[in-house]
Protein backbone atom coordinates (compact mmCIF):
# COMPACT_ATOMS: atom_id res chain seq x y z
CA UNK A 1 0.00 0.00 0.00
CA UNK A 2 2.92 2.29 0.88
CA UNK A 3 4.06 1.78 -2.67
CA UNK A 4 0.48 2.95 -4.21
CA UNK A 5 0.82 5.80 -2.65
CA UNK A 6 -0.58 5.86 1.10
CA UNK A 7 0.34 6.95 4.32
CA UNK A 8 0.47 3.49 5.83
CA UNK A 9 1.30 3.27 9.47
CA UNK A 10 1.68 -0.26 11.42
CA UNK A 11 0.63 -0.57 15.18
CA UNK A 12 2.41 -3.67 16.63
CA UNK A 13 3.57 -4.98 20.09
CA UNK A 14 7.52 -4.10 20.06
CA UNK A 15 9.88 -7.66 19.44
CA UNK A 16 12.26 -6.52 22.18
CA UNK A 17 12.18 -4.22 25.19
CA UNK A 18 12.79 -0.96 22.91
CA UNK A 19 9.48 0.92 21.66
CA UNK A 20 8.60 3.51 20.36
CA UNK A 21 7.60 5.68 16.65
CA UNK A 22 9.80 5.26 13.74
CA UNK A 23 10.36 4.75 9.98
CA UNK A 24 11.14 1.21 8.93
CA UNK A 25 11.84 0.29 5.02
CA UNK A 26 10.11 -3.17 3.62
CA UNK A 27 10.78 -3.76 -0.11
CA UNK A 28 11.87 -0.71 -0.94
CA UNK A 29 9.10 0.68 0.68
CA UNK A 30 9.00 3.16 3.91
CA UNK A 31 6.60 3.17 6.55
CA UNK A 32 5.61 4.24 9.87
CA UNK A 33 5.50 1.36 12.85
CA UNK A 34 4.24 2.11 15.96
CA UNK A 35 6.28 -0.51 18.20
CA UNK A 36 3.83 -0.58 21.68
CA UNK A 37 5.85 -1.83 25.16
CA UNK A 38 5.20 -5.59 25.07
CA UNK A 39 5.91 -8.38 27.02
CA UNK A 40 6.80 -12.47 25.92
CA UNK A 41 4.26 -15.43 25.97
CA UNK A 42 6.72 -17.58 27.82
CA UNK A 43 4.59 -20.37 26.54
CA UNK A 44 5.08 -19.95 22.87
CA UNK A 45 8.53 -19.65 21.80
CA UNK A 46 8.32 -15.79 20.17
CA UNK A 47 5.15 -14.38 20.98
CA UNK A 48 4.92 -11.01 22.53
CA UNK A 49 1.80 -8.97 23.34
CA UNK A 50 1.05 -5.94 24.67
CA UNK A 51 -1.42 -6.08 27.85
CA UNK A 52 -4.78 -5.74 27.17
CA UNK A 53 -5.41 -2.98 29.71
CA UNK A 54 -2.90 -0.85 27.54
CA UNK A 55 -4.06 -1.50 24.45
CA UNK A 56 -6.97 0.60 24.49
CA UNK A 57 -4.68 3.74 25.89
CA UNK A 58 -2.15 2.68 23.41
CA UNK A 59 -4.63 2.94 20.42
CA UNK A 60 -6.55 5.94 21.61
CA UNK A 61 -2.88 7.97 21.68
CA UNK A 62 -1.71 6.75 18.32
CA UNK A 63 -5.18 7.51 16.58
CA UNK A 64 -5.15 11.19 17.78
CA UNK A 65 -1.65 11.29 16.40
CA UNK A 66 -2.54 9.68 13.01
CA UNK A 67 -6.26 10.49 12.41
CA UNK A 68 -6.48 7.89 9.70
CA UNK A 69 -9.09 7.43 7.20
CA UNK A 70 -8.98 3.65 7.41
CA UNK A 71 -8.16 1.26 9.78
CA UNK A 72 -7.35 -2.38 8.90
CA UNK A 73 -7.04 -4.77 12.02
CA UNK A 74 -5.61 -8.44 11.64
CA UNK A 75 -7.20 -9.90 13.97
CA UNK A 76 -9.94 -9.74 17.15
CA UNK A 77 -6.82 -10.45 20.12
CA UNK A 78 -5.94 -6.89 21.79
CA UNK A 79 -4.57 -4.82 19.51
CA UNK A 80 -7.45 -4.91 17.22
CA UNK A 81 -9.77 -5.18 19.34
CA UNK A 82 -8.50 -1.85 20.71
CA UNK A 83 -8.35 -0.39 17.39
CA UNK A 84 -12.25 -1.07 17.13
CA UNK A 85 -13.17 -0.07 20.40
CA UNK A 86 -11.04 3.27 19.54
CA UNK A 87 -12.02 4.04 15.85
CA UNK A 88 -15.72 3.01 15.68
CA UNK A 89 -16.57 5.78 17.54
CA UNK A 90 -14.82 8.32 16.07
CA UNK A 91 -16.34 7.51 12.35
CA UNK A 92 -13.19 5.53 10.77
CA UNK A 93 -13.74 3.26 8.66
CA UNK A 94 -12.74 -0.04 9.54
CA UNK A 95 -11.92 -3.12 7.54
CA UNK A 96 -10.75 -6.22 9.48
CA UNK A 97 -9.27 -9.57 8.37
CA UNK A 98 -9.22 -12.56 10.57
CA UNK A 99 -5.86 -14.82 10.12
CA UNK A 100 -6.64 -16.54 13.35
CA UNK A 101 -7.69 -19.55 14.17
CA UNK A 102 -8.26 -20.49 17.73
CA UNK A 103 -6.84 -24.03 17.09
CA UNK A 104 -3.26 -22.18 16.47
CA UNK A 105 -3.19 -20.54 19.86
CA UNK A 106 -5.00 -22.90 22.62
CA UNK A 107 -1.74 -24.96 23.20
CA UNK A 108 -0.13 -21.62 24.20
CA UNK A 109 -2.54 -20.48 26.64
CA UNK A 110 -1.71 -22.63 29.59
CA UNK A 111 -4.90 -24.00 30.20
CA UNK A 112 -6.22 -27.46 30.76
CA UNK A 113 -7.79 -28.87 28.04
CA UNK A 114 -11.52 -29.48 30.06
CA UNK A 115 -11.41 -25.44 29.78
CA UNK A 116 -10.19 -24.74 26.13
CA UNK A 117 -13.92 -24.87 24.98
CA UNK A 118 -15.30 -22.40 27.84
CA UNK A 119 -12.37 -20.19 26.22
CA UNK A 120 -13.30 -20.73 23.14
CA UNK A 121 -16.98 -20.11 23.90
CA UNK A 122 -15.84 -16.73 25.84
CA UNK A 123 -13.36 -15.63 23.17
CA UNK A 124 -15.58 -15.96 20.18
CA UNK A 125 -18.51 -13.81 22.19
CA UNK A 126 -15.57 -10.98 22.14
CA UNK A 127 -14.91 -11.12 18.78
CA UNK A 128 -18.34 -11.24 17.76
CA UNK A 129 -18.40 -7.22 19.33
CA UNK A 130 -15.64 -6.61 17.20
CA UNK A 131 -16.46 -8.31 13.74
CA UNK A 132 -20.08 -6.78 13.93
CA UNK A 133 -18.17 -3.46 14.37
CA UNK A 134 -16.65 -3.40 11.03
CA UNK A 135 -17.66 -2.16 7.61
CA UNK A 136 -15.95 -5.08 5.93
CA UNK A 137 -14.64 -8.30 7.36
CA UNK A 138 -12.54 -10.85 5.14
CA UNK A 139 -10.59 -13.93 5.62
CA UNK A 140 -8.04 -15.74 2.94
CA UNK A 141 -10.85 -18.20 1.70
CA UNK A 142 -14.49 -19.06 1.24
CA UNK A 143 -14.17 -22.12 3.81
CA UNK A 144 -12.23 -20.02 6.34
CA UNK A 145 -15.27 -17.19 5.48
CA UNK A 146 -17.70 -20.40 6.49
CA UNK A 147 -15.51 -21.25 9.33
CA UNK A 148 -15.83 -17.31 10.34
CA UNK A 149 -19.32 -16.93 9.93
CA UNK A 150 -20.41 -20.54 11.80
CA UNK A 151 -18.35 -19.90 14.88
CA UNK A 152 -18.29 -15.61 15.36
CA UNK A 153 -22.31 -15.62 14.35
CA UNK A 154 -21.29 -13.48 11.27
CA UNK A 155 -22.92 -12.96 7.88
CA UNK A 156 -21.09 -11.11 4.90
CA UNK A 157 -17.40 -12.46 5.31
CA UNK A 158 -15.91 -12.20 2.42
CA UNK A 159 -12.79 -14.55 1.28
CA UNK A 160 -9.21 -12.70 -0.32
CA UNK A 161 -6.18 -14.27 -0.86
CA UNK A 162 -3.47 -13.57 0.87
CA UNK A 163 -1.91 -13.06 -2.17
CA UNK A 164 1.83 -13.35 -3.57
CA UNK A 165 4.12 -12.24 -6.07
CA UNK A 166 4.51 -15.06 -7.78
CA UNK A 167 7.14 -13.77 -10.27
CA UNK A 168 9.61 -13.91 -7.24
CA UNK A 169 10.06 -17.89 -7.48
CA UNK A 170 11.74 -19.64 -9.96
CA UNK A 171 10.50 -22.84 -11.05
CA UNK A 172 12.91 -25.52 -11.60
CA UNK A 173 11.53 -28.91 -13.76
CA UNK A 174 13.44 -31.81 -14.47
CA UNK A 175 14.96 -34.74 -12.67
CA UNK A 176 15.87 -33.57 -9.39
CA UNK A 177 18.99 -35.96 -7.28
CA UNK A 178 18.42 -36.73 -4.33
CA UNK A 179 14.36 -36.41 -4.43
CA UNK A 180 14.04 -33.64 -1.73
CA UNK A 181 10.31 -33.45 0.17
CA UNK A 182 10.23 -29.53 1.38
CA UNK A 183 8.25 -28.42 4.43
CA UNK A 184 8.02 -24.80 5.21
CA UNK A 185 6.12 -23.04 8.38
CA UNK A 186 6.39 -22.77 11.38
CA UNK A 187 7.45 -26.01 14.01
CA UNK A 188 4.51 -25.83 16.09
CA UNK A 189 2.06 -28.47 17.18
CA UNK A 190 -1.21 -28.12 14.45
CA UNK A 191 1.19 -28.14 11.57
CA UNK A 192 1.61 -32.10 12.72
CA UNK A 193 5.17 -32.25 11.25
CA UNK A 194 5.64 -35.46 13.25
CA UNK A 195 2.89 -36.82 10.55
CA UNK A 196 5.49 -35.79 7.69
CA UNK A 197 8.40 -37.20 9.50
CA UNK A 198 6.71 -40.68 10.17
CA UNK A 199 5.35 -40.76 6.32
CA UNK A 200 8.83 -39.94 5.34
CA UNK A 201 10.54 -42.95 8.00
CA UNK A 202 7.96 -45.76 6.46
CA UNK A 203 8.82 -44.23 2.71
CA UNK A 204 11.63 -47.40 0.72
CA UNK A 205 15.03 -46.50 1.35
CA UNK A 206 15.62 -47.56 -2.15
CA UNK A 207 14.07 -43.93 -3.41
CA UNK A 208 16.72 -42.03 -1.77
CA UNK A 209 14.38 -38.85 -0.62
CA UNK A 210 15.52 -36.16 2.13
CA UNK A 211 13.66 -34.23 3.98
CA UNK A 212 13.48 -31.00 4.63
CA UNK A 213 12.10 -28.71 7.07
CA UNK A 214 12.49 -24.94 7.16
CA UNK A 215 10.81 -22.74 10.29
CA UNK A 216 11.46 -22.10 13.57
CA UNK A 217 9.37 -22.71 16.81
CA UNK A 218 8.58 -24.81 20.27
CA UNK A 219 8.42 -28.30 18.43
CA UNK A 220 11.80 -28.38 17.24
CA UNK A 221 13.51 -30.04 19.88
CA UNK A 222 11.02 -32.82 19.82
CA UNK A 223 10.63 -33.06 16.14
CA UNK A 224 15.29 -33.59 16.30
CA UNK A 225 14.26 -36.42 18.87
CA UNK A 226 11.92 -38.12 16.97
CA UNK A 227 13.82 -37.94 13.92
CA UNK A 228 16.92 -39.61 15.53
CA UNK A 229 14.52 -42.20 16.98
CA UNK A 230 13.18 -43.13 13.48
CA UNK A 231 16.38 -43.36 12.29
CA UNK A 232 16.07 -40.79 9.55
CA UNK A 233 18.19 -38.02 11.16
CA UNK A 234 20.65 -38.51 8.64
CA UNK A 235 18.55 -37.67 5.89
CA UNK A 236 16.46 -34.93 7.67
CA UNK A 237 17.73 -31.52 7.66
CA UNK A 238 15.93 -28.72 10.28
CA UNK A 239 17.12 -25.88 8.64
CA UNK A 240 15.51 -23.09 10.90
CA UNK A 241 15.27 -19.93 9.49
CA UNK A 242 16.50 -18.57 6.39
CA UNK A 243 16.96 -15.50 4.48
CA UNK A 244 14.22 -15.25 1.54
CA UNK A 245 16.81 -16.30 -1.17
CA UNK A 246 17.34 -19.08 0.68
CA UNK A 247 14.28 -19.89 0.63
CA UNK A 248 13.70 -19.70 -3.07
CA UNK A 249 16.74 -21.55 -3.45
CA UNK A 250 15.01 -24.35 -1.22
CA UNK A 251 11.80 -24.28 -3.06
CA UNK A 252 13.40 -24.89 -6.40
CA UNK A 253 15.35 -27.70 -5.59
CA UNK A 254 13.08 -29.57 -4.15
CA UNK A 255 11.20 -32.20 -5.77
CA UNK A 256 7.50 -32.04 -3.89
CA UNK A 257 6.31 -29.67 -0.93
CA UNK A 258 4.29 -31.74 2.00
CA UNK A 259 2.31 -30.02 4.50
CA UNK A 260 0.52 -31.82 7.60
CA UNK A 261 -1.35 -29.01 9.01
CA UNK A 262 -5.04 -29.33 9.83
CA UNK A 263 -5.48 -25.56 10.48
CA UNK A 264 -4.80 -23.21 7.71
CA UNK A 265 -6.59 -20.77 6.91
CA UNK A 266 -4.88 -20.75 3.13
CA UNK A 267 -1.51 -21.63 3.67
CA UNK A 268 1.62 -19.26 1.91
CA UNK A 269 3.76 -21.34 2.00
CA UNK A 270 1.88 -23.73 -0.05
CA UNK A 271 1.10 -20.91 -2.54
CA UNK A 272 5.14 -20.13 -2.71
CA UNK A 273 5.58 -24.21 -3.16
CA UNK A 274 2.87 -23.82 -6.39
CA UNK A 275 4.51 -20.48 -7.66
CA UNK A 276 8.01 -22.72 -7.68
CA UNK A 277 6.37 -25.50 -9.73
CA UNK A 278 6.29 -27.88 -7.03
CA UNK A 279 3.55 -30.72 -6.96
CA UNK A 280 2.07 -30.40 -3.54
CA UNK A 281 1.04 -33.43 -0.73
CA UNK A 282 -1.06 -32.34 1.69
CA UNK A 283 -3.55 -32.74 4.33
CA UNK A 284 -7.05 -32.47 3.23
CA UNK A 285 -7.74 -30.04 6.29
CA UNK A 286 -9.21 -26.72 6.32
CA UNK A 287 -8.66 -24.60 3.64
CA UNK A 288 -5.59 -26.59 1.94
CA UNK A 289 -8.08 -28.29 -0.47
CA UNK A 290 -8.70 -25.15 -1.90
CA UNK A 291 -5.13 -24.92 -3.09
CA UNK A 292 -4.17 -28.14 -3.57
CA UNK A 293 -6.87 -30.36 -6.04
CA UNK A 294 -6.30 -34.51 -6.02
CA UNK A 295 -4.64 -35.41 -8.87
CA UNK A 296 -4.32 -31.97 -10.51
CA UNK A 297 -1.42 -30.72 -9.16
CA UNK A 298 -1.16 -32.60 -6.21
CA UNK A 299 -2.82 -34.96 -3.94
CA UNK A 300 -4.72 -35.06 -0.59
CA UNK A 301 -3.89 -37.62 2.41
CA UNK A 302 -6.48 -38.01 5.40
CA UNK A 303 -5.49 -35.75 8.44
CA UNK A 304 -3.22 -36.85 10.61
CA UNK A 305 -3.12 -40.52 8.68
CA UNK A 306 0.67 -41.39 8.82
CA UNK A 307 0.37 -44.13 5.75
CA UNK A 308 -1.79 -42.23 3.53
CA UNK A 309 0.96 -39.40 3.63
CA UNK A 310 3.53 -42.25 3.04
CA UNK A 311 1.73 -43.55 0.08
CA UNK A 312 0.49 -39.90 -1.53
CA UNK A 313 4.26 -39.10 -1.09
CA UNK A 314 5.36 -42.43 -2.58
CA UNK A 315 3.53 -42.22 -5.35
CA UNK A 316 4.99 -38.41 -6.36
CA UNK A 317 8.53 -39.70 -6.07
CA UNK A 318 7.90 -42.80 -8.05
CA UNK A 319 6.25 -40.44 -10.78
CA UNK A 320 8.12 -40.34 -13.81
CA UNK A 321 9.72 -36.72 -14.20
CA UNK A 322 7.46 -35.72 -17.11
CA UNK A 323 4.38 -36.32 -14.71
CA UNK A 324 5.78 -34.75 -11.96
CA UNK A 325 6.53 -31.45 -13.77
CA UNK A 326 2.78 -31.76 -14.93
CA UNK A 327 1.30 -31.85 -11.81
CA UNK A 328 3.73 -28.62 -10.77
CA UNK A 329 2.67 -26.64 -14.36
CA UNK A 330 -0.32 -27.33 -13.27
CA UNK A 331 -0.03 -25.83 -9.84
CA UNK A 332 2.00 -23.09 -11.48
CA UNK A 333 -1.05 -21.52 -13.62
CA UNK A 334 -3.82 -22.48 -10.59
CA UNK A 335 -1.83 -19.92 -8.06
CA UNK A 336 -1.65 -16.73 -10.76
CA UNK A 337 -5.29 -16.37 -9.42
CA UNK A 338 -4.02 -15.43 -6.06
CA UNK A 339 -1.47 -12.28 -7.60
CA UNK A 340 -0.63 -9.83 -4.96
CA UNK A 341 -1.19 -7.05 -6.92
CA UNK A 342 -5.32 -8.14 -7.40
CA UNK A 343 -5.72 -8.47 -3.75
CA UNK A 344 -3.82 -5.02 -2.87
CA UNK A 345 -6.54 -3.60 -5.70
CA UNK A 346 -9.68 -5.14 -3.91
CA UNK A 347 -8.20 -4.08 -0.53
CA UNK A 348 -8.31 -0.68 -1.56
CA UNK A 349 -11.60 -0.67 -3.19
CA UNK A 350 -12.59 -1.47 0.11
CA UNK A 351 -10.77 1.43 1.65
CA UNK A 352 -12.33 4.15 -1.01
CA UNK A 353 -15.64 2.57 0.57
CA UNK A 354 -16.96 0.02 -1.86
CA UNK A 355 -19.44 -2.22 -0.12
CA UNK A 356 -18.59 -6.10 0.61
CA UNK A 357 -21.10 -7.85 -1.90
CA UNK A 358 -19.26 -4.89 -4.69
CA UNK A 359 -16.02 -6.08 -4.26
CA UNK A 360 -17.21 -10.15 -3.81
CA UNK A 361 -17.83 -10.19 -7.70
CA UNK A 362 -14.38 -9.80 -8.32
CA UNK A 363 -13.06 -11.69 -5.77
CA UNK A 364 -11.45 -15.25 -7.01
CA UNK A 365 -11.44 -16.71 -3.76
CA UNK A 366 -15.13 -15.66 -3.13
CA UNK A 367 -15.85 -17.39 -6.03
CA UNK A 368 -14.35 -20.35 -5.45
CA UNK A 369 -17.12 -22.99 -5.08
CA UNK A 370 -14.76 -26.04 -5.17
CA UNK A 371 -15.73 -26.81 -1.54
CA UNK A 372 -18.76 -26.09 -1.19
CA UNK A 373 -21.05 -28.62 1.04
CA UNK A 374 -17.86 -30.72 1.23
CA UNK A 375 -17.52 -32.47 4.84
CA UNK A 376 -14.53 -31.10 6.23
CA UNK A 377 -12.17 -33.82 7.50
CA UNK A 378 -11.09 -32.87 10.80
CA UNK A 379 -14.26 -30.83 12.22
CA UNK A 380 -16.40 -33.42 10.64
CA UNK A 381 -18.44 -29.52 9.37
CA UNK A 382 -20.54 -29.21 6.09
CA UNK A 383 -19.77 -25.78 4.89
CA UNK A 384 -22.58 -24.22 3.76
CA UNK A 385 -22.53 -20.76 1.64
CA UNK A 386 -25.14 -18.73 1.11
CA UNK A 387 -24.33 -16.63 -1.34
CA UNK A 388 -27.28 -15.55 -2.47
CA UNK A 389 -28.66 -14.60 1.50
CA UNK A 390 -25.02 -12.15 1.50
CA UNK A 391 -26.00 -10.61 -1.89
CA UNK A 392 -22.62 -11.92 -3.36
CA UNK A 393 -22.90 -13.21 -6.83
CA UNK A 394 -21.13 -15.65 -8.91
CA UNK A 395 -19.18 -14.29 -12.44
Amino acid sequence: MAGRGHDVHVVVPAASRRHGTWREEYEGQSITVHRLPSDRWWPHDWLRYVKPWRARPHMRRVLDEVKPDVIHYQSAVVLGRAAVREGAPRGIRIIGTNHLMLENILEHTMLPKPLQAVGSKIWWRDAHKTFDATASLTTPTRRAADFLERNGNLERVLAISCGIRASDYTPKFGAKKPPRILFVGRVTGEKQIDVLLRAFANLPESLGAELEIVGGGDQKPALEKLSRELGVDSRTTFHGYVTDEELRNLYSNATVFAIASIAELQSIATMEAMASGLPVVAANAMALPHLVHHGENGYLFQPGDVQDARKQLERVLEMTTEERDELGRTGLQMVQAHDIDTTMDLFERLYYGESTEEVARDSWNEQDNSLDDVVEAVTGSIPTVHRERKGFGHR
